[in-house]
């Protein structure tokens, strides 16, 4: 699958949409004002023409009441969307879902949590939350949000019991298909969207409940005046519009997210490499008696979002199973599985109890691989699930201390990871100032967490930092504003205490800010405002030659090296900058900028990265972590590239 057509197609599918929802306010337009105008009377005269007659609407009335469909349905669906606009908490929360902070005991718990821990590292995305959806007893599961920073998964209690590790990474990959591929903004706005157009039937329900009463108190007071007549007629009118508003709604779903499931299953199958997966779920949701069944009310809000037809409509918003499991099993015997529910794995009980290695095996692990093969080809991987990482995954965690592995699953100890990533290495006297400003800054158990970690974890390899900062994601999004606030002065002041900032520092603080500041500060979102380099090729300079200068160049000069992104990039007069003329202020600037490129533009630019810092053959963890912070920034998912060589952080 290329992310980045995908990405574009998502936009392409968002405008379908406006125009779809458009069609269906005009439809609402005019239904809604042949409904007043019978039931009030809004009609001029009878005109003769010739031997007929013809009606002559009040065509003031007519655009008035336009207008007010148009303010209440834009008023709604723009109401909706900003509820929504904390990102899949909302979601999640909406169809009573509780977050999972750990698995207490429940290893179906604790096998889902690896599972979304794991596709998410192969991915390059921060790991989501996860919600479970304790009442429902179908298989079902969803991913929302409006980015990979603030989206959530949500599965059913059925999902997680009657799925087993393999079946459930299939639904999990699925998921994350649509998170990567642009689906869930899509998703969002179509909630949104929808609201507005079933407001109307909204409205006439409490027209029917509130005016009832009245209604009859005035008919039977007066025969000569029908307005309480008018009013009951009215509101039983708008409801008949509200089903009109649903049928739009429903035939807007599955005209936009059908083809889109179809996607995301053979994403599945590519992200996994293993078609038994998916296919095995498929199967035993039609084997099940509740199915993918979702019980609470709004699951109609939310259908096109699930992973299997969360309820029975007129137009389905997925394709039937068949049709989904015989693209990933053309030889498939026709037959659904309703077998009890996999016993658990011993794989996975392990994983919940097994004592880990200690600290020498992170500082001695070795993350090997052909740079060729990782770096030049790099833009085939973006957007994709590193399928031989998934596969080893299980192992690479392990090797994590324990310590290290259950402070990243909790606030205090995910604040206590991130600060001692960034103390000092190499002066002591700095890293005593560190010490002694988070000993006074830091909120009450931090500190005290911080000092455990630092007792038992002696070193952490360049190549497990960004999995760590990874796995932190979950738990940092569960602090209050206040205290991300603190946090992330925090961790600024950290990085200025020595005066400079090494690329590490930069590119932590850039993932790090990046994924958190959208569920707390709000940011601004990327738009594709610029749909050729023209007016970005100062930008451009400025990173690539950033990203020349960040690694010590071997058997190449940084010129040649500057030829060679050139090849990439031949429509945009590349020039190298002198380090002295690189500032990380700027470098933001201009990432900030290249943010809002069209996605179709985005892998140039990426390519021409790749080929400054793998131009001399070597790819070292800095460079992994500059180019993952670039990517991030660019709203670029990246999967970890493995690593040859490891060395000291450079500065700018």
């Amino acid at each position: 699958m290329d992310f980045f057509q995908s990405q574009d197609n998502a936009r392409k599918m968002t405008g379908r949409l406006v125009v779809l929802f458009a069609l269906a306010v005009l439809s609402l337009i005019v239904l809604t004002n042949l409904l007043v105008m019978f039931a009030f009377g809004y009609i001029n005269s009878e005109v003769v023409v010739g031997e007929s007659r013809t009606l002559s609407f009040d065509w003031n009335t007519f655009l008035l009441i336009g207008a007010g469909v148009i303010v209440i349905v834009g008023a709604a669906s723009l109401y909706k969307m900003a509820s929504l606009g904390s990102g899949g908490e909302a979601v999640a929360e909406m169809l009573g879902g509780r977050l999972i902070v750990d698995s207490s005991g429940d290893l179906n718990k604790q096998k889902v949590l690896n599972v979304v821990e794991e596709m998410a590292i192969a991915s390059g995305t921060p790991v989501p939350p996860v919600y479970l959806l304790e009442d429902e007893e179908g298989i079902n599961a969803f991913a929302a949000g409006l980015t990979p920073a603030d989206a959530v998964i949500g599965v059913t209690r059925g999902c997680i019991d009657n799925l087993s590790r393999e079946q459930l990474q299939g639904v999990i990959a699925h998921e994350f298909s649509h998170i990567l591929n642009g689906d869930m903004r899509m998703n969002i706005r179509l909630i949104g969207l929808l609201h507005g157009i079933l407001i109307i039937g909204l409205i006439g329900y409490f027209i029917l409940r509130s005016g009832a009463g009245y209604g009859a108190h005035r008919v039977r007071r007066s025969s000569k005046d029908s307005n309480g007549g008018a009013i009951l007629l009215l509101g039983l009118g708008l409801v008949v519009i509200g089903y009109a508003g649903t049928f739009f709604g429903n035939l807007i779903k599955a005209a936009v997210s059908r083809q889109r499931e179809f996607l995301a299953d053979a994403s599945a199958v590519q992200f996994t490499r293993n078609p038994r997966g998916i296919a095995g779920a498929l199967k035993r949701i039609g084997g099940s008696a509740y199915g993918s069944r979702i019980d609470n009310p709004a699951g109609s809000e939310v259908s096109h979002l699930l992973f299997g037809e969360g309820m029975r409509s007129l137009f389905a918003t997925h394709p039937p199973l068949e049709k989904r499991i015989r693209r990933i099993e053309p030889d498939w015997d026709g037959q659904f599985d309703s077998s009890p529910p996999p016993a658990e794995e011993p794989a996975e009980a392990e994983s919940a109890t097994t004592v880990r290695p200690g600290p020498e095996a992170v500082a001695a692990a070795v993350i090997t691989g052909s740079v060729l093969a990782d770096g030049m080809n790099m833009n085939d991987r973006f957007g994709q699930v590193d399928a031989g990482l998934l596969a080893s995954l299980q192992d690479r965690l392990k090797a994590i201390p324990a310590t290290l592995q259950e402070a990243v699953h909790e606030p205090h100890g995910a604040r206590g990871v991130i600060y001692l990533l960034l103390l000092s290495e190499t002066d002591p006297a700095i890293r005593d100032q560190q010490l002694a400003f988070l000993k006074t800054a830091s909120d009450d158990g931090v500190y005290q967490r911080l000092g455990q970690l630092i007792e038992s974890v002696e070193a952490i390899r360049h190549g497990y930092r960004l999995i760590l900062l990874d796995m932190c994601m979950p738990a940092l999004r569960q602090l209050s504003p206040q205290q991300y606030q603190l946090f992330r002065d925090n961790v600024s002041h950290l990085i200025r205490i020595d005066r400079k900032v090494s690329l590490f520092e930069w590119s932590l603080q850039k993932i790090l800010f990046h994924n958190l500041d959208s569920n707390f500060i709000k940011p601004r979102t990327s738009r594709a405002r610029y749909h050729s380099y023209r007016r970005l090729t100062d930008e451009i300079n400025l990173l690539l030659s950033a990203l020349i200068h960040a690694g010590k160049q071997t058997g190449i000069t940084p010129q040649q090296v500057i030829e060679l992104a050139q090849a990439s990039l031949p429509e945009v007069p590349l020039q190298l900058l002198e380090k002295k003329a690189i500032r990380l202020d700027r470098l933001d600037e201009a990432l900030e900028k290249l943010r809002d490129l069209r996605p179709l533009l985005k892998p140039q630019l990426l390519k021409a990265c790749a080929a400054c810092i793998t131009a001399d053959q070597q790819y070292t963890a800095t460079e992994a972590e500059f180019f993952r912070a670039i990517a991030d920034t660019l709203d670029c998912p990246m999967p970890p590239i493995r690593l040859e060589v490891a060395e000291e952080d450079a500065t700018f």
